[in-house]
């Protein structure tokens, strides 16, 4: 009698794509399959073509086989098949799994025949069904278990360790298949981590026919080796079935001991110790291999987190391939394991929500059952944003069903059961709150000190923070403007690029640093993902630390300056500028002391206070000049612990090629990843080279995918040929199940071919695994991209006077032969927009800029590159002096240090305010209130630190120059020493044309600014969506509809934004919406943003059949403000108008 095996059951599939229901009838056993494809599993139909990831099918596999000839039960295990899947054998069905995520099993016994088999698999890909990326197809492993009838399943040991003591609980359920009754006795066995067993205990079973039995055990270990982040002990337990004296089954599960405790008023401790969470999301696409699951990828993406720092994973928002498990257990990282992303009410048309209430407690048990004795589990999520929390009382009454049901597969709680919310501000998600083990938020750290102090018992961490965006080696200046958009559909890495709900990764950082009751954090992500290309609509996600190829960006290193204690430093940015443009240079390192040289020559020292300071980072800017630049990381004595440099550097001259192996087993599935850069003359590496390459891979090899981590490229991931972005391209070669020698062969137009040889060592292929060579994409084709646009002084220079007014600025493309001289010049303020104080008369590469009043902005030249939008944005800073001020707009905040005379000098405060000595005064000119002039009504900012308020006099003109006294404003006092307030105050006049005001203070005062009101407000008027300042997010469109413009198809994670609302000093307190939406709620954010920060109002859309206009209650509103329209995961609306009342 044979014992239970498992066999890879991954070889001889055949696939052919369909319609959605063009029903083939291919779950026949003698349907035609000759002409279909052979495809390897795991396998991802839509990874193939970047143009359409998203495109509906159903795709349909079958396999041939023989019915094996040992064992009497026979199982097909599928470990993840996307989505809505019917298995069939022999055209009976066997399984249905709707959820593409779940691990589930066929018992497939009484459908087999004698002679040939025939296992057909059906599965619909009907779009959208994630937010995401989601690959379709049978995307995991496939096993064949052949079992005796008298069966252990594997998933049927349950293990429990008591923290850190070596007792051990042990339930094990044994099947009789059998018609009869039958008896054995089940011994169990526990081996250390070297094998030797260490624990063991026997009991007789009886086995009534067709039952499970189950049977607990109670066991213990003498000082067992505990499972921790550095040293990941695995305890093996192995349970026999014994019959007659001979084993008739055996199965074996994984386990450690642990002590992990969230306390609510010290955090996250594991092994008695205090532990923060220092954790990435990660979604489970593998870059260029599409969702097709690869045990080698998936385990460098860990070790390159492991090696940031990283120590816990949160699976977002599924449950992972089952080897993510057994690679954190073997790493030292814990898991936080997600279950879903919509429960009852769907994010998309086509989502699992369709699914839930029949499906959700199978799927529950799947996923516990499977995973729970994982040492690395730390928690069950059991949902990530769940609008069902937020919009009524019945979220609650899931979220039980589904504790209750993780807890019926989990009873001595190996996990912790959890969820990631976003809705926390609000009451049904803090009453659904109150009955989870641990509370997770999604960018609510604002609500950290006020919750815990609320809910004193709540164990509180931050389930996905940050979210801030940015593109592997762009940078953005300056690094102090936070942009979020960009011309060049590319994110800053200088971390000045944050999504409207998110943070800087700095920010998210600090605020759970300085909050030990608060147990950790995940970072939104750790890899890019493809999909959710948030702030564009471009491929892939920018909010990874690293990017899709496995490329760190900057911040990998701002995190692993925090996380790890092994010295390090990163410098950036690259060294390859204009001639003396002002470059913001960072340095990341965990020494507490730095030092910066150019050439050799000292640019200063900084000290970092990594444990309170709020920059944990040094910066310097540095007027850029040829040559290098060196950092250096020092010690508490003073002893170099760290150094890193950056050279200037010219064209390509030579391509590298850097293996991250050299050597991998010819087992069909090894991968070895390579990555392609270039150097110049002098050996330094072109760190901004877009050189298009071409790849050949022969021998033992063959080339699965090409992937730059660019987001705008879309570019074949299985092609022969792509850019590089910032300098890199990642080949990723697989075995092809051969041993031998594989050649890598490289060439770019105008350079020297590269090659070096790899080796696929001999190995054997596992049993059930074949190699189906699929020839890549040959997509190249002859091009010199550019990599850098250089801007030089024909005429004058970067500051610009009376006597000379103008400047000539040449551009120069680099390489010179490159194949694109396109160019589109602007002038721009450091936030982006177009600048009133210079204008430019651009004639091709050439461009004559000419100031026209006093100030400060960039020189922005834009290169395609061959591209529909600009690829390359080359930028250098202007200073207007002597000419006097441009108009201003009196309507846009002033802010306080933008002045234009004072009485005498003025300490500067944070957020733009002044520190106003006694008797002083502050002149403002050039403020345009336009032909209409102001409305009623000012917005004044000030501090006032005395027990009493003070005046503060407004005149026009200046009071020592026959100015003119228009009012007096009493400042109230607010305890403001360094910082203003605003304060709304009527005026006796109406201000019209150009004027200038002065502000006197009497006594000292910190001053801010001020705005005027037009006189008509647009905040009280009809406004089309259309019309925002501002648009952006995953899925919109602009269209014409009944004469006038709307905002339609808006879908997950939209801001619409409009800027200048002024509704007075009387305010607003409802809104009245104008659109559609075939959701029966649909949920929107109504942000009112100032400096002091947001108020949040949600208008609950309700489901009509025709546009209507609907009116909410909203949290008062008044004064100056931005107004964000956010569309949450979920959306579906047209948006046609709204007003305020």
């Amino acid at each position: 009698m044979a014992i239970t095996t498992t066999r890879y059951f991954n070889d001889g599939w055949l696939f052919h794509l369909f319609a959605l229901d063009a029903n083939p009838g291919a779950e026949k056993p003698d349907f035609a399959d000759e002409n279909w494809s052979a495809v390897e599993i795991p396998h991802d139909w839509l990874i193939q073509d970047t143009a359409h990831l998203y495109a509906s099918g159903e795709g349909w596999y079958r396999k041939h086989f023989a019915a094996p000839e040992e064992g009497e039960r026979f199982f097909l295990r599928f470990d993840g098949v996307y989505m809505d899947t019917a298995v069939y054998v022999n055209g009976r069905e066997a399984a249905r799994c709707p959820y593409g995520y779940s691990t589930f099993t066929a018992d497939i016994t009484r459908l087999l025949c004698a002679g040939e088999n025939v296992v057909s698999v059906r599965v619909r890909h009907e779009s959208p069904n994630t937010r995401w990326y989601s690959g379709a197809g049978i995307f995991r492993n496939v096993h064949l278990i052949t079992a005796p009838a008298l069966h252990v399943p594997a998933e049927g040991l349950y293990i429990h360790t008591s923290g850190t003591d070596g007792r051990i609980s042990v339930q094990a359920e044994v099947q009789n298949f059998k018609t009869e009754a039958d008896h054995a006795c089940l011994q169990l066995a526990v081996y250390s981590p070297d094998g030797q067993i260490v624990a063991s205990t026997e009991q007789a079973l009886s086995l009534p026919a067709g039952q499970t039995v189950s049977a607990s055990a109670q066991m213990a270990v003498s000082s067992p080796l505990l499972w921790d982040l550095d040293m990941p002990n695995i305890y093996r337990l192995r349970a026999e079935l014994v019959r007659d004296g001979a084993a008739v089954d055996v199965a074996e599960s994984v386990f450690g001991f642990k002590d992990a405790v969230f306390d609510p008023d010290k955090g996250f401790w594991l092994n008695g110790r205090p532990v923060k969470l220092h954790g990435v999301c990660m979604h489970h696409d593998l870059g260029s291999l599409g969702a097709a699951f690869n045990p080698y990828a998936l385990e460098r993406q860990m070790r390159i987190m492991k090696e940031m720092g990283v120590n816990a994973i949160r699976t977002s928002h599924n449950p992972p391939a089952p080897e993510l498990m057994d690679i954190c257990d073997r790493m030292g990282l814990l898991v936080v394991s997600e279950a879903f992303d919509m429960w009852e009410r769907a994010k998309t048309g086509k989502d699992y929500a369709r699914f839930f209430k029949e499906w959700a407690h199978t799927d529950v048990t799947r996923w516990v059952r499977r995973d729970r004795n994982h040492p690395s589990l730390l928690m069950w999520s059991i949902g990530n944003e769940i609008y069902d929390t937020h919009v009524s009382p019945h979220g609650r009454e899931i979220a039980e069903n589904l504790k209750a049901w993780v807890r019926e597969s989990d009873p001595l709680e190996n996990g912790m059961v959890t969820v990631g919310s976003n809705y926390m501000r609000w009451e049904n998600a803090q009453k659904t709150a109150e009955i989870l083990d641990c509370v997770g938020y999604n960018y609510a750290e604002d609500l950290y000190d006020g919750h815990h102090a609320q809910y004193p018992g709540w164990r509180i961490y931050g389930s996905e923070t940050a979210s801030a965006v940015r593109s592997r080696g762009i940078y953005h200046f300056p690094a102090d403007a936070s942009i979020l958009t960009h011309p060049d559909q590319q994110c800053s890495s200088l971390d000045n690029s944050v999504v409207s709900w998110g943070s800087s990764a700095v920010h998210a950082w600090t605020e759970d640093r300085n909050r030990p009751f608060v147990g950790g954090q995940f970072i939104w992500t750790g890899f890019d993902y493809i999909g959710e290309p948030t702030p564009y609509n471009t491929k892939n996600s920018y909010f990874g630390i690293v990017d899709t190829a496995g490329f760190p960006k900057d911040i990998y290193y701002f995190y692993q300056s925090a996380w790890t204690g092994k010295p390090m430093l990163h410098l950036f940015p690259y060294w390859d500028w204009n001639e003396g443009q002002e470059i913001p240079v960072t340095i990341y390192t965990n020494a507490p002391k730095t030092e910066l040289f150019l050439n050799g020559r000292s640019l200063g020292t900084q000290e970092i206070d990594h444990a309170a300071g709020d920059r944990p980072f040094a910066q310097f800017t540095v007027p850029y000049e040829k040559g290098v630049l060196t950092a250096r990381g020092y010690d508490a004595n003073g002893n170099l612990i760290a150094e890193a440099r950056r050279s200037s550097f010219g064209n390509p001259a030579a391509i590298i090629l850097s293996p991250e192996q050299e050597r991998i087993p010819a087992d069909g599935r090894a991968l070895a990843f390579v990555a392609i850069s270039m150097q110049d003359a002098d050996g330094e590496p072109v760190e901004n080279a877009r050189n298009r390459v071409s790849v050949s891979v022969t021998g033992a090899g063959r080339l699965v995918g090409l992937d730059n981590g660019d987001s705008t490229d879309y570019d074949s991931y299985k092609g022969t040929s792509r850019r590089l972005f910032s300098g890199k391209l990642l080949a990723v070669i697989q075995s092809n199940g051969t041993a031998g020698e594989i050649c890598l062969r490289v060439s770019s137009e105008g350079l020297p071919d590269a090659e070096i040889r790899l080796y696929a060592e001999p190995a054997v292929i596992p049993e059930g695994i074949s190699v189906v060579c699929t020839p890549p994409v040959e997509n190249g084709y002859s091009e010199i991209p550019v990599r850098r646009v250089e801007l030089s002084f024909e005429k004058g220079s970067a500051t610009l006077t009376p006597d000379a007014p103008d400047a000539v600025v040449c551009a120069k493309f680099l390489p010179a032969n490159s194949s694109y001289r396109e160019l589109t010049w602007r002038a721009v303020m450091d936030a982006g927009e177009d600048t009133y104080i210079a204008v430019l008369e651009p004639e091709g590469d050439r461009v004559r800029v000419c100031g026209r009043g006093d100030g400060h902005f960039r020189l922005q030249a834009c290169c395609n590159n061959g591209s529909a939008f600009p690829q390359l944005m080359a930028d250098r800073e202007f200073t207007i002096t002597g000419m006097g001020e441009a108009t201003r707009n009196p309507y846009e905040k002033i802010n306080a240090v933008g002045y234009s005379a004072a009485s005498q000098p003025f300490g500067f405060e944070s957020g733009g305010c002044l520190s106003c000595p006694d008797n002083s005064y502050v002149v403002y000119s050039m403020l345009d209130f336009g032909e209409n002039g102001c409305g009623p009504e000012m917005t004044i900012y000030t501090g006032n630190n005395a027990d009493h308020p003070q005046e503060v006099e407004i005149w026009e003109g200046t009071p020592d120059q026959d100015g003119r006294k228009i009012m007096v404003f009493e400042a109230p006092s607010d305890g403001g020493w360094n910082s203003a307030n605003p304060y709304r105050c009527v005026l006796p006049e109406n201000l019209q044309g150009i004027k200038t005001l002065s502000f006197v203070f009497k006594k000292w005062m910190i001053f801010g600014g001020f705005s005027f009101t037009p006189a008509a407000s647009r905040a009280l008027q009809q406004n089309a969506a259309a019309d925002c300042r501002a648009v952006y997010g995953d899925d919109y469109r602009m269209e014409e509809r009944d004469g006038r413009r709307i905002v339609a198809g808006i879908g997950n994670n939209v801001v619409l934004t409009f800027k200048d609302f002024d509704f007075g000093t009387e305010g607003v307190d409802q809104v009245t919406v104008r659109g559609w939406t075939p959701n029966p709620l649909n949920t929107i954010q109504l942000r009112c943003e100032r400096e002091t920060g947001q108020e949040i109002s949600l208008l609950e859309f309700t489901g009509t059949e025709a546009m209507t206009e609907q009116t909410f209650a909203i949290r008062p509103i008044s004064g100056k403000c931005t107004i964000h329209f956010v569309f949450l995961p979920g959306s579906a609306f047209d948006f046609d108008w709204f007003r305020f009342s």
